[in-house]
């Protein structure tokens, strides 16, 4: 049976979906079998990926039960990948029937035991669609940047992780908090990494040892359709990825 990992944080720029391509890279380079999946209507991680997202089936239609599973994953370069694309912008009006939170769940059902691990990029926002990967997972990582803002987003993200664990997962386990484009040189990171290691404690959870050091390679890698670790190996961000990668398949119930 797949573990599920969902990389969550309703706060965009944070790293997201770079966070997503790596771990998918990462754990794919380590031998694992690994499920891809975007839950995000930009799109962005199927594109990291290389998946066809314009013309080809998605998310969408597995969520809207058109489409079973098998046909919407496509096979990119050792990693199975199940894409989105702007359809999916809708769910929120769309998606309104009793059991609308189970939909990623129920479509994923007959493929979990396919793989080693099931990793979902989800929208910067609180919406169904988080919901519906907060229910269908095991376990959840948020990346933030070190700024007050990105702080203040995981506390109103407590909330709906804590919602959704009376309501639909009690199983839901947050396996930590990564900060991204750290720079232990500026005062502020420092302010705010104290900061998020009082709220991991009310997650009960902690802050990553690894932390993802600011590198232009993070950007520019999903301009080139590329994991950070395809497009610049030797990169601060991609060795620091990598770091993490192990960090996080050593956590207790991991493996």
């Amino acid at each position: 049976m797949a573990i599920t990992l969902v990389i969550t944080n309703q706060k965009g720029g944070v790293g997201k979906t770079t966070t997503a391509s790596a771990v998918v890279s990462g754990l794919a380079d380590l031998g694992h079998k690994i499920l891809a999946v975007d839950l995000d209507p930009q799109g962005n991680l199927g594109f990291c990926l290389g998946a066809e997202i314009d013309n080809s089936p998605t998310v969408y239609e597995l969520m809207k039960g058109a489409l079973p599973v098998d046909k919407v994953i496509q096979h990119c370069s050792g990693i199975d990948v199940m894409p989105s694309n702007i359809l999916l912008s809708g769910a929120e009006l769309e998606f309104t029937n009793i059991g609308r939170e189970y939909l990623l769940k129920k479509g994923l059902a007959p493929i979990t035991d396919q793989y080693d691990f099931i990793v979902v990029d989800t929208p910067p926002a609180l919406n169904i669609l988080t919901v519906n990967a907060y229910t269908a997972t095991d376990k959840l990582i948020i990346p933030m940047v070190p700024e007050i803002l990105s702080l203040l987003g995981i506390s109103q993200l407590r909330e709906t992780i804590q919602l959704v664990k009376d309501l639909y997962n009690p199983k839901i386990e947050v396996l930590g908090i990564l900060l991204n484009r750290y720079d232990k040189r500026r005062l502020l990171t420092r302010d705010v990494e104290e900061m998020a290691e009082i709220i991991a404690k009310e997650l009960n959870t902690k802050v990553f040892s690894t932390k993802i050091r600011s590198s232009v390679a993070v950007a520019e890698a999903p301009a080139h359709g590329l994991s950070i670790f395809r497009h610049a190996p030797r990169s601060s961000a991609s060795l620091d990825y990598r770091k993490f990668v192990d960090e996080l398949i050593s956590r207790k119930g991991m493996k």
